[in-house]
Parts: C-alpha cells; structure tokens; sequence
C-alpha cells in the first residue's frame, strides 16, 4: 500500500513537472533524404530508420536509410514526433535581439520572415551586417555622401554608371533602402530595383516604374510586387528588370526616370 503510494505521487510529480534538456546536435532531428528538420508525421521502417512526410513520396516508400531497402511509410515513430512537438530552439537571430522561440520543426518558418534577420550593407566596401531594421541608420549615418540618392514622393530621374553595378537610393519618410543594379551582358544590360527588407509579409507591398529615352525610343517597365534581399546579389534575376540592348547604350551611364508606388497603385 505504502509502495503503491510512492509510486502514485512520484507519477503525478513527473506529469505535472517541466523539465529541460539539451541536445548536443541537432541534425539527428533532420530528415535524412532533405535534410530540413523532421515533420509529424514522421514515418520509419522495421529498423528504426526515418523519413519526414514531405520525402515519403520521393523514395518511393522505400526506405533511404544505408544498405536498406525495407518498406517505409505505414508505421509512424510516435517517441520522435513527440520529441519534435517538445523541442524549442531559440531563432538564430537571437544574439542581436529576436525573442522568438520555435518548435524546430517550424524555426525555419519563423526565420524567413524574423524582423531581426542579419543583413548586409548594400555598399559592396562595407563589410557592416546586422538587423536589416537597422540597415537604413547605418547607412545614412555612414554612407550617405558616398553614393547618388534621392528620396521618392513622386517619379524622379537618377542616373548610374553601369561599370559601378550599385546604386543606393534612400525614401526618407518610411526609412526605407532601394538598390538598383546593373548586370552587363553581352548583348545588353539588365536594370532591376529591389528593397532591402526581411521577406515578411507583414510590410508593405511596393512596386515600382522605370522608363527611359534614347534616341527617340522609349523602354518602360512596370514590376510586380518588388523582390526584397538581405544582402545585394551578384546574380542576374530571372524575372522584375528592364533590359536595354546595346543599340540603345549612350556611353556607360544610364538615365532613367523611376516611380515607386504602393502595390496598389498609390505613392509611397
């Protein structure tokens, strides 16, 4: 009876106490076929091996697990997705201020679209990287006078060297960053204009116009929603730029008149 006792408050004392661990590596909570963090479900075969849901598919419900090839995806491993559901792991922007917290399964979710998430100084000679909240000070207070900018309540004209790739534009009353940049090809440039910002859907939607005139002929662009980036891109974008051929090329400088707009249609 006294046994039966012990037994009863030491259960009651564990169901009602919360305790921590620390897990000294988490890749063992990733997927081994994608490598992003396990999902419930999450499936496994006779000998314990795993896969995440999302990958169940692509091995054909065989499992991926070395010199194995049992079936997988009829049997559930309950003891990790309830490790899954337990484990919380600060965001990686935590040293600069974020207080989220995440299941690991949904931190990379929330990292996507951290107001804290790390950015890079559009100035391709400074080597500054902090809270892209953050960016627009850093700039003003550091590299103002070093680049042509201009702040947008209407349409305006801004030129840029082509060899110099980078321009930064600054709007002063939202405190908002713009780079325009220039990839030269061999047959043509290719002008785009993105917003430094975290990709949270929680700001506000810009798009913008370009056009310009040479020679009596006239290219204009309008974009979709505007691309935002952490960190200004070597690459050529795939889609939102203007493209002007090398017939229409006056020298290495570019005039262009540009318009930046709400997605609605409005000023910013």
């Amino acid at each position: 009876m006294v046994c039966k006792s012990i037994l009863s408050q030491n259960r009651q004392r564990t169901e009602n106490e919360t305790r921590s661990a620390k897990l000294s590596d988490l890749d063992v909570l990733d997927c081994p076929v994608c490598f992003e963090p396990l999902t419930v479900p999450t499936f496994q075969c006779d000998d314990g091996h795993l896969v995440c849901s999302l990958c169940l598919a692509k091995v054909s419900n065989k499992c991926p697990g070395p010199g194995c090839d049992l079936p997988i995806g009829s049997k559930r491993c309950f003891p990790m997705e309830k490790v899954l559901k337990a484990a919380f792991v600060p965001c990686r922007n935590a040293d600069i201020g974020c207080p989220n917290t995440s299941s690991y399964g949904k931190v990379s979710s929330h990292e996507k679209e951290c107001n804290y998430s790390r950015c890079s100084c559009p100035n391709l000679d400074c080597n500054y990287i902090g809270p892209y909240t953050s960016m627009y000070s850093h700039y003003i207070c550091s590299h103002l006078d070093e680049n042509m900018t201009c702040y947008f309540r209407s349409s305006a004209l801004f030129r840029i060297n082509i060899n110099e790739k980078v321009l930064v534009l600054y709007e002063d009353m939202e405190k908002l960053l713009f780079v325009v940049q220039c990839f030269r090809e061999v047959h043509g440039v290719y002008v785009t204009l993105r917003s430094i910002a975290s990709p949270t859907p929680k700001l506000e939607k810009i798009s913008y116009w370009l056009s310009c005139s040479v020679d009596g002929h006239s290219l204009a662009y309008k974009s979709p929603e505007m691309k935002r980036f952490l960190e200004v891109s070597s690459q050529i974008p795939e889609e939102s730029y203007i493209f002007f051929p090398n017939s229409l090329l006056c020298g290495e400088m570019l005039e262009m008149s540009l318009s930046i707009v709400n997605f609605d249609g409005e000023w910013l």
